[in-house]
């Protein structure tokens, strides 16, 4: 299970040093791509192979721009002796990066935020809200 947050930048060359501890869940080589709210998304091989069945099993009319969203600017990396990562600019602009970025840990996969808009998104996230998502999956 990925979990935590992790204060980073990405150097003038797009590299990102990658958190040891998510780097040992997601393995030697995993997948980068587009994720919702204008962060990246992070899967290991593993649960990129699960989310493409997943969506294989869609019908067309339903599959294809999430097929479009989220296979047309995915890339697999491997971290450097370093533990850094390249983040391809298609993908740091769509998320935003520019230096300050939090990797955060989600379950089953990690995201990439840009600092501010990670901070901006915690802001939003009240006592309350939380709470009513408890109550819908019976906590």
């Amino acid at each position: 299970m990925l979990i935590g947050e992790y204060a980073h930048n990405i150097d003038v060359k797009g590299r990102l040093n990658f958190p040891a501890r998510l780097r040992e869940d997601l393995g030697i080589r995993f997948v980068i791509t587009k994720g919702l709210d204008n962060c990246l998304f992070v899967y290991s091989q593993e649960e990129w192979a699960n989310l493409e069945q997943k969506i294989k099993s869609l019908p067309m009319s339903k599959a294809r721009n999430l097929q479009r969203f989220l296979f047309a600017g995915a890339c697999e990396v491997e971290p450097d002796k370093q533990g850094r990562v390249l983040i391809p600019a298609n993908l740091r602009e769509y998320a935003g990066l520019e230096k300050d970025v939090m990797v955060i840990g989600a379950s089953n996969r990690a995201e990439i935020w840009d600092r501010d808009r990670w901070m901006q998104e915690c802001s939003q996230l009240d006592s309350q809200s939380v709470a009513d998502a408890m109550d819908e999956l019976g906590f």
